[in-house]
């Protein structure tokens, strides 16, 4: 999809309350985290790679201190380990741990979806409307870019809902760590090359919260979870093993 076609329905999207993309100190080492984890999870760094800071300010066009900051950041979260001596490395997938994680983020998705659907305000219902017609608009020609672009929306129009900070800290890199593994079966795998199940699931857990309809919106962030979970035997067998780790990338031949 061309860039203005996309620039077109992404501007429609509510931004993030209170976030500004420029200005003060803290609000520049926001952004170079946001453009740090975006580059993790569309595997632009690649996942075992290893960098300097230097490499990731050249990646980012941000000074140091801000990209320093933000490295910290993301180390915290596990999406980037700080060897010493050897600089950064930008953490391998390993499926075994991530199937483990997707049973803490199941529990953790069922009590957000319960909690928004209890205090969702009147006016995060309707930003939650807005993010459901867009979604329904759109679907038919979305890419994986745009639609990880509506996925951080609706996470973070999830958790505002809830009105406890505390779980965005705990969330945040978990849906990170499955967006990148989403990206990678929706563009590397035959299976991933329709975004309908993904789109249809999010539909239904937006609409029961916005319904305040907690069972429902329960049951629909089980059945995303699931579908999740259907993805690990897919990427198992279909993908290389370099693409999870590229230190795995050697031919003894």
């Amino acid at each position: 999809m061309a860039s203005k076609q996309k620039d077109k329905v992404i501007s429609g999207i509510p931004s993030e309350p209170g976030k500004a993309v420029s200005g003060s100190g803290r609000n520049l080492n926001e952004v170079a985290y946001n453009k740090l984890e975006e580059l993790i999870v569309t595997c632009e760094l690649k996942p075992g790679s290893y960098l300097r800071i230097q490499d990731l300010q050249t990646a980012t066009g941000i000074s140091r201190t801000p990209v320093h900051q933000a490295v910290t950041r993301l180390a915290a979260d596990t999406l980037m380990i700080i060897q010493p001596r050897q600089g950064i490395q930008i953490a391998p997938i390993d499926l075994t741990r991530t199937h483990l994680l997707l049973r803490l983020r199941r529990d953790m998705e069922r009590f957000v979806v319960s909690l928004a659907s209890a205090r969702a305000s009147t006016s995060h219902r309707s930003q939650m409307r807005h993010l459901i017609g867009l979604l329904s608009k759109h679907r038919d020609k979305m890419t994986i870019v745009e639609f990880n672009e509506f996925d951080r929306r609706i996470d973070q129009m999830m958790l505002a809902a809830c009105g406890e900070p505390f779980l965005e800290y705990t969330l945040r890199p978990l849906h990170t760590i499955f967006r990148r593994l989403g990206w990678i079966y929706h563009t590397q795998t035959d299976d991933g090359v329709s975004l309908d199940v993904t789109i249809d699931s999010h539909l239904d857990v937006l609409n029961a919260v916005v319904e305040g309809k907690k069972d429902e919106a329960l049951v629909a962030s089980d059945k995303l979870i699931d579908f999740v979970d259907a993805m690990f035997p897919v990427l198992e067998s279909s993908i290389a093993p370099s693409i999870f780790d590229v230190t795995q990338d050697f031919d003894p031949f």
